[in-house]
């Protein structure tokens, strides 16, 4: 197959995330298998223009301020009369809406996860409607063509808006579990918990940081990784709440230091009230650590209630530090949860993922020549 992915970042990208680990572990591995994979994404400022990524050719358009509208016109001059047997769009920001940009190859969209409502909880209301309105002609501008979505959440919310159930394929992402491997040395000796992820309003963060502050163990400690422009808040609901030093803002950290830090917790956190999936909750899942998690939609697809963690209720400060202290007070429960998330993370490869994208996409090229 001839491929050109369309993404907002490559991986090599400050700002990259989830989604284009997602993207990188699928499409290199399908280059490895000799398809040829180009890949048209924004770049940053200063960035070299053209990149070969593990097999992938990369060209970066704009930036991500300017990217929306400099692709399709680059689309334009450079690629819509090369013979590309899909293009690839990853909508996991706002939508490009590529299937008007023209050009032989047929439109593939995958789905991480739809912002709806919740762009409100995170942006300012202009910018917010912006993004809820870039969404509303996904089920006419889309309606005949092929989506991939990464959870059953996403895909019954493409349902949802109009999209046709049997035109959404359902393929879980996977998880480098040889690289998230357990380490029970590694188990701090009291209880600690974790959230690992942006810090954004929309991310519930401050859930946590609440529910946190009801343990009756006041050895244990919350660790927060991650960056974002709620992290003022956070310090100030935490010292706010009298936490001191038993909530640690780590900031960005290393890939290692954040393995460490799952191997060390007694579960991870995540309390938002939608994802496109949980990469984060399988991550610490195949190193043996459980997780607590809203019961919202993606997420309660990547943790098995009272068996890998448990899920609450979105919302419920209470349930959630019941979930913390029914861990904190026993090390015995974090262990044979561990063992069983870590047999659940196991089923989640990206081989598995390739195979099935793989298939997929040529069962879509195969459907359109023979109409």
């Amino acid at each position: 197959m001839k491929i050109l992915v369309v993404n907002w970042q490559d991986k090599e990208n400050p700002l990259a995330g989830g989604a284009e680990i997602h993207l990188h572990e699928i499409f290199e591995r399908l280059a490895a298998r000799g398809h040829l994979v180009t890949l048209l994404c924004g770049g940053w400022p200063d960035c070299p223009p053209r990149a070969t990524l593990s097999g992938i050719d990369v060209h970066r358009v704009g930036t991500r301020q300017t990217f929306a509208l400099k692709v399709g016109s680059h689309w334009t001059r450079h690629f819509r009369d090369q013979p590309f047997d899909i293009l690839f769009e990853d909508i996991n920001k706002a939508p490009l809406y590529t299937p008007l940009w023209g050009g032989q190859a047929r439109t593939v969209a995958c789905v991480p996860h739809l912002f709806g409502g919740t762009a409100f909880q995170e942006l300012a209301w202009p910018l917010a409607t912006a993004v809820w309105l870039s969404e509303r002609p996904l089920p006419l501008v889309y309606a005949n063509v092929p989506f991939q979505a990464i959870s059953d959440g996403t895909a019954d919310d493409l349902v949802h808006r109009g999209i046709a159930r049997d035109h959404v394929k359902v393929i879980h992402p996977g998880v480098s579990f040889d690289h998230y491997t357990p380490n029970a040395a590694e188990r701090s000796p009291h209880p600690v918990f974790s959230y690992v992820g942006r810090l954004k309003k929309y991310k519930g963060v401050d859930l946590v940081i609440r529910a946190f502050a009801k343990l009756n163990d006041r050895s244990a400690m919350l660790e927060i990784a991650g960056a974002g422009d709620y992290r003022p808040t956070l310090e100030a609901l935490a010292t706010s709440l009298d936490l001191g030093a038993r909530v640690r803002f780590l900031g960005f950290i290393s890939e290692q230091e954040k393995l460490s830090l799952l191997r060390r917790s007694w579960a991870v956190a995540l309390a938002s009230p939608k994802e496109g999936w949980g990469l984060t909750n399988v991550e610490a899942e195949a190193c043996a650590t459980p997780v607590v998690a809203s019961n919202s939609p993606g997420i309660r697809e990547s943790v098995r209630d009272g068996d890998t963690g448990f899920l609450v209720r979105h919302g419920d400060i209470e349930g959630l530090a019941a979930a913390f202290q029914r861990l904190a007070g026993s090390r015995e429960l974090v262990t044979s949860m561990g063992v069983k998330a870590r047999a659940f993370a196991e089923t989640f490869t990206w081989d598995r993922a390739t195979d099935e994208t793989e298939a997929h996409l040529m069962g879509v090229i195969q459907s359109g020549r023979r109409r």
